[in-house]
């Protein structure tokens, strides 16, 4: 994965939070992210191909992992 393509792992999850903050419910958040890291990487390549929908796939899922990882331990920490 090149630094653009990492580049879309912190945009992903930019997108997510401001789709979930307007309505989206929560159980979709994780499709959602898959949907804009693979339309991201299309994008910003100029063209489609399997390998970068593979590599948009590795950007939604580091998205939703990195999220909820980061979530987990915030709260393992306060202790809620």
């Amino acid at each position: 994965i090149t630094i653009t393509i990492a580049s879309l792992i912190p945009a992903t999850m930019g997108v997510v939070e401001v789709i979930k903050r307007i309505g989206l419910p929560k159980r979709f958040l994780p499709l959602l992210a898959l949907g804009v890291g693979v339309a991201g990487s299309m994008v910003l390549a100029g063209e489609a191909t399997g390998i970068l929908a593979i590599q948009g796939t590795i950007v939604g899922l580091m998205a939703v992992g990195i999220w909820s990882g980061g979530k987990s331990t915030i709260k393992s920490v306060i202790g809620n």
